[in-house]
């Protein structure tokens, strides 16, 4: 009787250490997407925070991947932190790289652990804009006029590549340091811009294409004779080191993925114009009825 209850708690024991065994097999496996195809099933999206091109391309691919059967999640951050994010693996990829001058810093500094996925457009531009009706077009007249516009700058985010730019070589090339520059949000500077334009004032914000605000209200870019604000650049998408071995059908999707600022411009207006919600995603499915062999064509 002794052996055997003995025997029993041999028998116990083995049967545990099985059982762990394939609890530990189990949480090694990671889910794919299946039907042929090889990718992670789960799949985060980073979202700079305030910067509506990204959010809309980024809605756009949530619902594109979504409905080929991946789980895509949206992750909002500031800036600096998707990607730390993207250098640690926390976020898989983002779709609002500006390169190679806005976002030169952060590239150059992780460059060893995010993976330049492609670039989606190369149309996008850094501006300082003012109200369509101000009384000057460069930025060579605004020091003589500053007190038109509240001798204020109103910029976005402190860590924002534009607010850099404008910090290290607009501002000393065009001798507007007595002018107060205000950094805080992109939200902040689009009340402000708003709320001066109807009530017919001047203001001067900075700003970037595309954007949807050019379509919402009158404004005019001031002219840049010294280039401080750079050349055209390019969007890209940009993923962790591993992406591509992760997720080699997806990377393929984003490699070939073009997107031209009469499209997103549609979608920016659909999205943040047209619209008074947070809930994206019934105006990204009609969008997507609308244009739907573009959108086919993203992944055929």
């Amino acid at each position: 009787m002794k052996n055997r209850f003995t025997s029993m708690i041999a028998i116990g024991a083995v049967g545990v250490l099985a059982l762990a065994g394939c609890a530990s097999t189990s949480a090694d496996e990671v889910e794919t997407v299946g039907n042929g195809n090889d990718d992670q099933k789960a799949i985060d999206i980073a979202v700079f925070n305030g910067w509506d091109e990204g959010v809309a391309s980024s809605e756009l691919w949530k619902a594109i991947l979504d409905e080929k059967g991946y789980t895509a999640n949206l992750k909002y951050a500031n800036v600096s932190p998707v990607f730390v994010g993207l250098s640690t693996g926390e976020y898989d990829f983002t779709l609002d790289v500006w390169a190679p001058n806005t976002h030169k810093e952060y590239i150059d500094k992780y460059q060893g652990d995010i993976t330049d996925l492609g670039t989606w457009n190369d149309e996008a531009s850094l501006t300082i804009a003012v109200n369509e009706d101000a009384p000057i077009d460069s930025l060579t007249e605004l020091a003589a006029n500053a007190d038109l516009f509240g001798n204020r700058i109103v910029g976005i985010e402190p860590g924002a590549g534009l607010t850099g730019a404008v910090t290290d070589k607009v501002i000393p090339t065009y001798g507007l340091d007595n002018m107060e520059y205000l950094t805080s949000s992109t939200a902040a500077m689009l009340t402000e811009l708003t709320a001066a334009t109807t009530a017919g004032e001047n203001i001067v914000v900075t700003l970037w294409q595309p954007h949807w605000v050019y379509s919402s209200i009158g404004l005019k870019n001031l002219k840049d004779p010294e280039n401080t604000l750079g050349d055209a650049e390019g969007l890209h998408a940009y993923g962790k080191s591993t992406f591509k071995a992760d997720y080699p059908q997806a990377a393929k999707w984003l490699g070939d993925y073009k997107m031209d600022l009469d499209q997103l411009g549609s979608l920016e207006k659909a999205m943040f114009v047209d619209y008074d919600g947070k809930d994206f995603g019934p105006i990204v499915a009609q969008w997507i009825k609308d244009n739907q062999d573009y959108v086919d064509s993203l992944t055929s």
